[in-house]
């Protein structure tokens, strides 16, 4: 793992990966499978109206963990929301089968990059890697 690109090639052929957030003291984790790269930034999407959301606008310090090919990635991030029509619409042209539950323009759809980041790959049979970005 060299870099950005080579984190987010590792979400995508993961296929699904892990998001924590924090609700008042009590992690929250779910699965997630939207990442994209735009703009030299990892980005992830969601719906405002859920609690993942307001989750992430109360504490914006979360975690992501992916595990594919006996390796597994953790990443620890800020999260902070693009509101960009362009990068909603960037999102969901790189994912096209959410566009029947999200559009760009129907106020609900939500992305956010994540900055302050620090991720790391690991297995049982290598060294970790480690790459900040953001």
């Amino acid at each position: 793992m060299k870099g950005i690109d080579d984190i987010v090639a590792f979400l995508k052929e993961a296929g699904t990966y892990y998001l924590a957030t924090d609700d008042g003291g009590q992690p929250r984790v779910r699965p997630f499978g939207t990442v994209n790269l735009f703009e030299g930034r990892v980005y992830i999407q969601t719906g405002k109206r859920k609690s993942v959301s307001m989750q992430m606008h109360s504490n914006p310090r979360i975690e992501i963990c992916a595990f594919t090919g006996g390796k597994w990635l953790r990443i620890a991030a800020t999260a902070v929301e693009d509101d960009r029509r362009e990068a909603r619409k960037r999102m969901l042209d790189a994912y096209p089968d959410l566009r029947g539950m999200y559009s760009e323009d129907d106020g609900n759809t939500e992305v956010f990059f994540l900055t302050d980041a620090t991720a790391v790959l690991s297995s049982f049979t290598e060294c970790d890697e480690t790459v900040t970005f953001g």
